[in-house]
């Protein structure tokens, strides 16, 4: 992967950075029926660790002092070093101070639980606040997620023991997987799913499952506001766009990856002086990128038309 583009800030805003994010409030929001209080900034649980763990520790603790009380992991991300840097990084009462979210690509009851007790214990807790399916892309896949011994069943047993609060699931793929999941099972509390200004023009989560899971209660978690890079780095669109557009979306939070401190800093500025899109600014802005690339172009993650080849992304990159 290259490098990941970041915010460009302004220089008046450089200037002003640390008082700004000092002054202004973290924006949080409820995650739908869980009832959970989380911050509109989610701390992404991959990207953190490009340069170190030490970097990764500050990254975390840095976040809590503006605010941030929502962290992302999975139990693949960086081999489970993300999982471990958790524990690491929220040791001495600090756990009991946020709100952990980590996940499980197994499909099957016992591959799942092995995960759940593995990730528990690298993050150092014996409990998550959300635990969800990881990365559902396919038909297949909900089949052995929903049938006998499915990861379904592991998720509901996990949670009557209290090992995780809440449960929900994750994609990119395909909307049409999502809405078959959120069909088949109403346990569900959340779901997670790419919000950009691309989405909208090709197979749109948007507007295919977003509402669905409104209309449920479900908390609606973003990621992949800038397709992972993909949207400025093929000139689509700003970064500044990239967010303003994702936090205009009628989403709880934002699962954003940063490598550096300054990173952080940069994202939730952006946020905490976030001035919402109008309609009339959504409606021109997507006129515009729909005259641009779009589709698996630019979400590579995405079902490919017919004619298109294409590799369900799994290694390496966060998904």
């Amino acid at each position: 992967m290259q490098r990941r583009t970041f915010l460009q800030i302004a220089p008046w805003l450089a200037a002003d950075i640390r008082r700004i994010l000092a002054a202004e409030p973290m924006p949080m929001a409820t995650l739908g029926k869980t009832g959970l209080k989380v911050s509109r900034f989610t701390l992404g649980g991959y990207h953190f660790l490009r340069n170190g763990e030490e970097e990764a520790i500050r990254i975390v603790h840095r976040a809590i002092d503006l605010g941030v009380n929502f962290f992302d992991s999975a139990h693949k991300y960086n081999n489970g070093r993300s999982d471990e840097v958790y524990g690491k990084a929220l040791a001495g009462g600090l756990r009991q101070k946020v709100l952990l979210m980590s996940k499980a690509e197994q499909r099957d009851r016992d591959g799942a639980m092995r995960q759940l007790e593995e990730t528990l214990k690298r993050m150092r807790t014996d409990y998550l606040d959300l635990w969800q399916c990881h990365e559902v892309s396919t038909h297949e896949e909900v089949d052995r997620i929903l049938g006998p011994n499915g990861a379904l069943e592991a998720f509901v047993k996990a949670k009557e023991q209290g090992k995780v609060r809440h449960i929900g699931f994750t994609g990119h793929h395909d909307p049409s997987v999502h809405q078959r999941l959120l069909e088949a099972f109403d346990g569900w509390e959340t779901v997670q799913h790419p919000v950009n200004l691309v989405d909208p023009h090709y197979l749109s989560f948007i507007e295919q499952v977003l509402p669905k899971a409104k209309a449920k209660g479900l908390g609606v978690i973003g990621m992949k506001s800038n397709a992972m890079g993909s949207i400025t780095r093929q000139g689509v669109a700003t970064i500044q766009e990239c967010l303003r557009f994702a936090w205009s979306q009628p989403i709880d939070t934002l699962v954003s990856g940063v490598e550096t401190v300054t990173q952080l800093e940069e994202n939730i500025a952006v946020l905490k002086t976030l001035k919402q899109m109008s309609t009339a600014e959504i409606k021109q802005l997507l006129e515009r990128t729909a005259r641009g690339p779009h589709g698996p172009t630019v979400e590579r993650y995405k079902k490919p038309t017919q004619a298109a080849s294409f590799r369900v992304h799994r290694d390496g990159e966060p998904v």
